[in-house]
């Protein structure tokens, strides 16, 4: 549901108006705007990093083995998802991954960038879409899972938002999320991608619980290429020309590479194995109360 902002009743999100005061939310190309002020601000994001990253998605390593573990998650700890909504969705990679994986549930996606939203909308023609401010969402006790892959690291008040989403997830329904972690890892790349932190496991998890969740699966991944990614940072730290999307410019041939270094990567995860170092971290946690 959806609390209404002008006279606090609640609605269907599938519904463009308040039922009792009327209020609708502008609309932007169709997609209805809760914080429009914020959008395209490049307070979260570089809004030129879409175009790029849209072209990229399919075919990088990084992003389709993601992809693979956060879907493989979502089948073993949520198999009976019926609603799914992915908060910072960007270029709707992630979510267009979610929605093959499960035909029939419902779909949201969320950014405070309409630019991305338009991508996204244009890559998963069968969800919703809003444009929103993650740290005031309208959504209570809406959905089965909430997804933020690669998003809480941008946003200063992170507790905030893990809080909010606490709010728009059901009773018994989860949320899975990816991270960036070790601050050791803290370079030039980190900046470039305005992030405003790399986390450890214990801030990360003392942060979700706190939230309300109960964590029932953490993992770092990107273990295998960790040596190539500290190497790749102390390269950078020398030069003054970086590229942000260096990582993902790479040949056919390399590419195809890491991606089978992070399959075998995610087939030790698939038998149970909790890695303790990595790039990144994924968490499943549920909602017990």
């Amino acid at each position: 549901m959806i609390c209404c902002q002008k006279c606090q009743r609640f609605y269907s999100f599938e519904d463009l108006s308040c039922f009792n005061c009327g209020f609708t939310p502008e609309q932007i190309a169709g997609i209805p705007t809760w914080a429009i002020e914020l959008s395209n601000d490049g307070s979260f994001y570089k809004t030129e990093f879409f175009v790029k990253l849209f072209e990229l998605e399919n075919f990088s390593f990084w992003f389709r083995a993601r992809n693979e573990l956060i879907i493989f998650m979502l089948k073993k700890y949520y198999s009976g998802t019926w609603s799914f909504m992915e908060i910072g969705c960007g270029t709707g990679f992630v979510l267009s991954g979610v929605a093959s994986a499960f035909p029939y549930a419902k779909m949201m996606g969320c950014d405070v960038s309409i630019e991305s939203l338009l991508f996204a909308s244009s890559r998963v023609k069968n969800a919703y879409f809003m444009q929103m401010d993650v740290r005031n969402m309208p959504f209570v006790d809406e959905f089965d899972v909430v997804g933020a892959f690669d998003v809480l690291e941008h946003i200063q008040e992170d507790e905030v938002v893990l809080s909010e989403i606490f709010k728009a997830v059901k009773k018994g329904g989860g949320l899975i999320l990816t991270i960036p972690q070790h601050p050791w890892l803290w370079s030039e790349t980190d900046r470039y991608w305005s992030h405003v932190r790399r986390y450890t496991v214990d801030e990360a998890h003392k942060k979700i619980e706190n939230a309300g969740f109960k964590i029932i699966r953490s993992t770092s991944f990107v273990s295998l290429l960790l040596p190539a990614m500290i190497a790749s940072r102390y390269y950078r730290s020398n030069k003054h020309d970086i590229k942000v999307f260096d990582d993902l410019n790479i040949s056919p041939t390399v590419n195809k590479i890491l991606y089978l270094i992070l399959c075998i990567e995610r087939s030790l995860i698939k038998l149970g194995f909790s890695i303790i170092i990595g790039g990144s971290r994924l968490i499943v946690a549920r909602k017990v109360s």
